[in-house]
């Protein structure tokens, strides 16, 4: 048995975070009340944490993979599942971003609460570091999920992505474009010291 920090609510569910992984927070609750699955999706949940994105999502969608370069994120996640009647529906998976995933395998949903703060990040950072410090610049992960994401999405299929003002929108949105997605901010939350955490949505370019 896993020693737990404490317990977590949002809506109906109930989360149990395990200790080394990203307690919830105001950028997980935006892309929760922001996050809209269909029946017959296949969803995955990139940098999964304690679960609340998949299992918000699976709630809906028909699979979700939730994703974790931490394997005690994954464990938490999978407890997480089954506590919230969801596990029947998950399947969950130690890994950074989509590399542990089949090349060919492409999802109708694909979700990234990114670590996303700037932050220069120290050889032996923790796992809670980990899971908010986006480098120099707050972009490190921003950027290798735009250029992986695009290969592993469904044609009519689209992308959620959470992330602060602090590590540059504009750059996201345009990179986004480079892909040939088009996307938008389709919410913002403002937060103290100038700063505001926005959730992107980007879809294939329709021709």
């Amino acid at each position: 048995m896993h020693s737990s920090t404490k317990k977590v609510f949002f809506a109906e569910y109930v989360f149990t975070i395990f200790e080394d992984v990203y307690e919830p927070a105001e950028d997980s609750f935006l892309f929760a009340e922001n996050l809209e699955a269909h029946d017959n999706d296949s969803v995955i949940d990139v940098g999964t944490g304690c679960g609340i994105l998949g299992i918000v999502a699976a709630a809906r969608a028909h699979r979700v993979l939730a994703v974790d370069i931490n394997s005690r994120a994954v464990g938490c996640a999978k407890e997480n599942a089954q506590f919230n009647h969801v596990d029947h529906k998950m399947l969950f998976m130690v890994g950074d971003l989509f590399t542990s995933i089949k090349a060919r395998k492409q999802f109708d949903l694909i979700l990234f609460n990114a670590p996303y703060l700037p932050s220069e990040e120290l050889e032996g950072d923790s796992w809670l570091v980990r899971a908010w410090a986006g480098g120099s610049s707050g972009r490190r992960l921003i950027d290798r999920f735009i250029q992986a994401a695009p290969r592993y999405l469904r044609p009519d299929g689209r992308i959620l992505l959470m992330q602060s003002t602090l590590s540059d929108v504009e750059e996201t949105l345009h990179g986004f474009e480079e892909t040939s997605l088009r996307a938008d901010v389709i919410a913002r939350q403002d937060l103290p010291f100038f700063e505001a955490i926005v959730l992107i949505k980007a879809e294939l370019t329709k021709k």
